[in-house]
């Protein structure tokens, strides 16, 4: 197989002739670099701490600074210790918790025996994003920010803290911030007199070289990952197992305004085990027509196959990627066409694009002054990246294809609470998914990647396989036998606590007592024959709230306050576990705001004494949630 290196033209694979350049404005040269080397650590549960160090990264090397940029769990820690100049970048995710690709570093970070001068030789600057409609804003950042303090860091500037509630979302905190980040990191490590900064209308080169292949390979993308996992390694990130699926079954009424399916996979041969609480993480695809369109905007020939080459040494391949690969699998599986880009994607594109017209507009999005209009044009109505590039024609066709993977971010996994357990259903695993589709402005409807893509897959039609594997939750429930468990879980909220009851059923223990909440009992009621059929045979106290069954509107936290005898004397005297479950936006507090309510009304506390009461129940874990935005 012979691959022809495309460093200095890419031919475009829709015509095969013209070599793809960015006129006037040839990418430049890899900068010269300083040392020492500024290091940029994000935590991301969504891509957006990524896309905003990956933007320090651009910018620092803009300057002539040496640059790295790292999620923070694929850092290894301990050389923390040697680094000069770390700028930290992290999301608060739930209830104020770190995302998942920086809980290891956490947990390090934060271990007592790590000496007060650990960090006396860095100087760093931590910029948190979080939500000011949370109770808890910013907390990872924060707390994250008073440890390295503690360690021995030094300050570059004071802490920032985007907020996505502001009108321009975080970014009215960011680039004050990034203004002022640069003038504390260039005071230290000036630009050489030799040296200019290099100008934003210049490309940066691209992190990664497209090598188009000749010939394709006698293997398939199924084969090379089935060729690939070890019997002995179990799925994960880098090697998801192709679970089978077995059935995909609606639960709500067809004429209910959201449809709800209850998703069974088949687990044999993967290794997967899992417990009640534990997570499922599914690898998603763009649709057959996305993919085709995508191709077609950038005259890009989905047949084609290449080999990934990093640009630097210190930069690899993305392990979901195959080699070689087709244009057609890295649109459909990697890249997230279907999502609604940051800012960095109309500032890269604006580089990258040839039309007078069109740039002039890409960089007005772009650039601080029109953060108002981009948020009316591309944030409000939910526009996605394919939608923008169908509305710039002439810049899409323009895009090389080594920028793709500097421009689109890759297609995230998602997190399903599991709704099973193993003792009920071996060799299974399954899964209770809200399908997101709801209307803007715009005249498509707006579809959740993942949910709309596994509502699409029909296991009727043929055999049908998902990407997936299986990570440990916050939610852990007692070991001890016959102690109580107290749930509250409304709408798909109620996942991991079936998972929870079918596995206590199965070892014979009562003392389940479930809070269920729903719109309407005849559209939404979830595993109700299921639930039934475990009241009579005593293994289930069921409280259910359907909020629209009657004129006034009745939740969870009502039915909690009204049942607070029963709730008080099962925490209080019998030593129950208290769990909740489902969004994240106003629910938990609400729920909250119900037990400190009953702990004063039937247990006698004053005010601060039932707040009290809650933090203890949760330091020792018998008060534990698992939330989602």
């Amino acid at each position: 197989m012979m691959c022809p290196s495309l460093t200095d033209g890419v031919t475009s694979p829709g015509t095969g002739s013209h070599p793809r350049e960015v006129a006037d404005r040839a990418p430049a040269p890899l900068p010269q670099m300083l040392t020492p080397s500024l290091l940029v650590l994000f935590g991301s549960q969504t891509g957006t701490a990524q896309d905003v160090a990956e933007r320090i990264g651009r910018e620092a090397r803009r300057r002539r600074l040496q640059c790295r940029v790292q999620a923070l769990d694929s850092y290894d820690v301990v050389n923390l210790i040697n680094e000069p100049l770390v700028i930290f970048v992290c999301a608060t995710t739930g209830q104020g918790d770190p995302p998942d690709n920086m809980k290891n570093f956490w947990k390090f970070i934060f271990r007592k025996n790590l000496p007060p001068t650990s960090l006396c030789q860095m100087d760093y600057a931590v910029l948190g994003l979080g939500d000011s409609s949370y109770a808890k804003f910013n907390f990872v950042a924060k707390k994250l920010h008073r440890r390295l303090l503690q360690l021995g860091g030094s300050a570059l500037l004071p802490i920032g803290l985007g907020d996505d509630q502001h009108d321009l979302g975080p970014d009215a905190v960011i680039d004050p911030w990034l203004l002022n980040l640069w003038r504390k990191v260039l005071g230290l490590y000036p630009v050489p007199s030799d040296l200019s900064v290099i100008p934003t209308n210049i490309p940066l080169p691209s992190r990664f070289i497209l090598n188009f292949c000749d010939e394709a390979p006698g293997i398939s993308y199924e084969e090379q990952h089935s060729e690939n996992q070890r019997p002995e390694e179990l799925p994960s990130d880098h090697k998801p197992f192709l679970a089978p699926m077995v059935s995909n079954q609606r639960v709500t009424a067809e004429s209910h305004f959201q449809d709800v399916r209850l998703i069974e996979f088949d687990i044999t041969g993967s290794g997967i085990s899992f417990t009640a609480g534990d997570i499922v993480m599914i690898q998603p695809q763009n649709s057959a027509s996305d993919t085709e369109q995508f191709c077609h905007l950038l005259s890009l020939d989905p047949n084609r196959h290449f080999v990934l080459q990093p640009r630097e040494p210190d930069v690899s391949c993305p392990v979901q990627l195959p080699q070689p690969c087709t244009i057609y699998h890295l649109v459909s599986h990697y890249l997230d066409i279907s999502r609604v880009p940051h800012r960095s994607f109309f500032e890269i594109l604006a580089c990258l694009s040839q039309h007078q017209m069109e740039r002039e507009k890409l960089l007005e999005f772009s650039s601080a002054q029109g953060q108002e209009e981009l948020y009316n044009y591309c944030n409000r109505p939910r526009r996605t990246i394919l939608e923008i590039l169908s509305d710039f024609p002439h810049s899409a066709a323009s895009i090389p294809p080594d920028y793709l993977l500097d421009l689109i971010p890759p297609i995230l996994p998602r997190a399903y609470s599991i709704a099973s357990s193993l003792l009920a259903h071996p060799l299974r695993v399954q899964i209770l998914v809200a399908v997101v589709q709801y209307q803007t402005r715009l005249r498509k409807p707006r579809q959740g990647l993942c949910s709309s893509w596994l509502a699409s897959l029909d296991p009727k039609r043929g055999p049908v396989r998902v990407p997936l594997w299986v990570r440990k939750s916050g939610l852990s429930f007692p070991s001890k036998p016959n102690t109580p468990v107290i749930m509250v879980g409304p709408g798909t909220g109620v996942a991991p606590f079936r998972a929870a009851i079918q596995e206590r059923v199965a070892q014979g223990q009562t003392g389940n007592y479930l809070f269920f909440g729903c719109r309407q009992k005849d559209k939404d009621f979830y595993c109700e024959a299921e639930w039934q059929e475990l009241i009579q045979r005593g293994f289930l106290t069921l409280i259910t709230a359907f909020s629209r069954d009657q004129e006034e509107k009745i939740y969870v936290q009502h039915r909690l306050q009204e049942h607070g005898a029963l709730v008080w004397e099962l925490l209080n005297q019998h030593g129950a576990y208290f769990y909740l479950a489902g969004n994240a936006k106003s629910m938990p507090a609400s729920v909250s705001e119900a037990l400190t309510s009953l702990f004063q009304s039937e247990g006698g506390l004053s005010g601060p004494d039932a707040a009290a009461y809650l933090i203890k129940l949760e330091r020792v874990m018998r008060f534990q949630a698992e939330t989602w935005a």
